[in-house]
């Protein structure tokens, strides 16, 4: 989804500025800048996501982790 954002915000920018009247220059070029804002916010969850847990710990692991033992499904061994 993130590159179909990238390449809608890239097309809008380039239609911004092959356009001849300055109404549509000005519609194209705040669709760009919205696009862009939009591609920004998902590579930034992509990027978080990549580096969160998948699920939450038990309570075993959780006391695991209390003791300063690993936790029994850790997967960054």
């Amino acid at each position: 989804m993130r590159w179909l954002f990238l390449t809608g915000t890239l097309f809008a920018l380039i239609l911004c500025f092959t356009r001849h009247s300055g109404g549509a220059m000005g519609w194209w070029l705040l669709v760009s800048v919205i696009g862009a804002f939009a591609t920004v916010l998902a590579f930034a969850d992509s990027r978080i996501n990549a580096g969160s847990r998948s699920e939450t710990l038990s309570e075993y692991d959780m006391r695991q982790l209390r003791e300063g033992k690993p936790p029994l499904n850790d997967q960054h061994r």
